[in-house]
């Protein structure tokens, strides 16, 4: 499975208003592993950046200028991401960006890609955050904080480091146990596709373990827990499917 974790910076926030993408960072995860591929480019946007965009990730017009533009990049992005599963967090605003920059290309003669969703899948962070930690702060910081996730050196964003940031926050979201002791080595969580360290195998004269069943009030208590689960995740509860 090929995962592409995305991010955008932009000259502000809205297409409609003319608004164009300033730099594309994105990391290739293979079978949830990262594989050290990486795309990451600058692009000239042909237009003034707004001062509160350079407030936010710091790339002001001088830094700009020498950059190629969109049409000049289009095809080697769209490479890379070809077939992939699009990893975003607030996905709607980066693929409306770049859906946007296809439309504009396609205007301007240049190669039809048609939208960003015809050539890939896209996985929102954000919305699978809102169903697993409802009523919580689900930006990209808090999820750091929330999955002890390093971010001390994001002091502006930036569409590359974003994209790494968000790769460890995905893994750890989706990934179940982050870590698994077993004879003192530590892998990471089977959710997470990685190996887990073998177990030693008993003696056979090993006495029988005496086997401890749950009572019936402790099987109700079960499934109350599961249902509490299940409604907080939006009905994701995997314990909870027949």
């Amino acid at each position: 499975m090929r995962q592409i974790v995305l991010d955008t910076e932009t000259t502000g926030l809205e297409p409609k208003q003319g608004h164009r993408i300033i730099e594309i960072g994105c990391v290739e995860m293979v079978n949830r592993r990262l594989t050290g591929n990486t795309y990451h480019q600058y692009i000239n946007p042909e237009r003034e950046v707004d001062q509160g965009a350079v407030e936010v990730h710091g790339i002001t017009n001088e830094m700009l200028a020498d950059k190629p533009t969109f049409r000049e990049i289009a095809a080697e992005f769209m490479a890379f991401v070809d077939g992939a599963e699009l990893v975003i967090h607030n996905a709607p605003f980066d693929t409306g960006f770049l859906n946007h920059e296809l439309r504009r290309l396609r205007a301007e003669g240049g190669t039809d890609f048609g939208t960003i969703e015809a050539h890939c899948e896209v996985t929102d962070t954000l919305a699978l955050a809102r169903r697993m930690h409802p009523g919580q702060k689900n930006n990209l910081d808090a999820l750091c904080k929330r999955y002890d996730i390093n971010n001390s050196h994001r002091e502006l964003h930036g569409a590359l480091l974003d994209s790494e940031i968000l790769a460890d926050v995905y893994r750890a979201m989706t990934g179940g146990q982050k870590k698994l002791s077993l004879d003192g080595e530590s892998d990471e969580g089977a959710g997470g596709g990685e190996q887990v360290a073998a177990i030693r195998r008993l003696p056979a004269d090993r006495p029988r373990l005496k086997v401890v069943r749950a009572s019936g009030a402790e099987l109700e208590a079960h499934a109350g827990y599961l249902e509490a689960i299940d409604k907080a995740s939006g009905g994701n509860c995997l314990w909870n499917r027949g």
